[in-house]
């Protein structure tokens, strides 16, 4: 029996295999967040919720079919790469009053050696996105340079705010270093104050700095003779 069914095996009945195994790979849910959560573990933190979705909805949701073709088409190894060469204004201490437009600049270098490819975008991964919207990047040569320009608001409530952003892939897959904004929203009118102190600090630092006056020695009238000087009669000095 066992030669039989060795002989009545060809082309047909391994489509039929294939077939019941493609069945077999779905058959342990149908639910999609759930789907989205059993490929995030099996891929481990390299894959994000987006990420997962796309390669399961690509694959008609087949959990086994979205794992094959990760590996084939947006391995680790696959992804572009972004270094952050400086940060053109100041994150950490930014203060800034409530419901402000402000605008966010990062400098960012291609050091991979493939081209960013098109559709690549970037986007809030995490903390607030302070009214920002996901922008398109582009195509960037290796060793080449940008400036990734976000316009951001200032939230209405006073406090400490972070937004990290990051490159992606036309398929959702984080890439290169994380950009992050982060913000003092401080109680309005503050900000005014803060410059007007600061202002009359720096000319303060300025007077002194030129001039030492002793403000308990009269100046004398350029007609003073050599060796003697005029009595000033409303002071009361000797």
């Amino acid at each position: 029996m066992d030669v039989d069914n060795s002989q009545s095996e060809g082309p047909g009945s391994l489509e039929i295999e294939q077939s019941l195994l493609q069945q077999f790979s779905c058959m342990g849910t149908t639910d999609k967040e759930e789907l989205v959560q059993q490929l995030q573990k099996l891929l481990g933190s390299q894959m994000n919720h987006s990420t997962a979705a796309f390669f399961l909805d690509m694959n008609n949701w087949n959990l086994q079919a979205a794992v094959c073709s990760y590996f084939d088409i947006e391995s680790p190894a696959k992804l572009p790469s972004m270094a952050l060469v400086s940060d053109p204004v100041a994150n950490e201490s930014e203060s800034v009053e409530p419901c402000v437009s402000f605008r966010k600049v990062w400098h960012v270098l291609n050091n991979g050696a493939e081209v960013w490819p098109l559709g690549c975008h970037l986007r809030c991964a995490s903390g607030v996105s302070l009214g920002a919207e996901p922008v398109q990047v582009p195509c960037l040569q290796p060793g080449a340079g940008t400036f990734l320009n976000l316009r951001m608001t200032s939230p209405a409530v006073p406090g400490m705010y972070q937004s990290k952003w990051r490159l992606c892939t036309p398929t959702g897959s984080y890439f290169g270093d994380p950009l992050w904004a982060i913000i003092t929203v401080v109680e309005e009118g503050t900000m005014a104050l803060t410059q007007q102190l600061s202002h009359f600090s720096d000319l303060g630092s300025s007077n002194l700095g030129t001039v030492s006056i002793n403000p308990f020695i009269q100046p004398r009238a350029n007609g003073n003779v050599q060796g003697g000087s005029t009595p000033d009669p409303d002071s009361g000095m000797c």
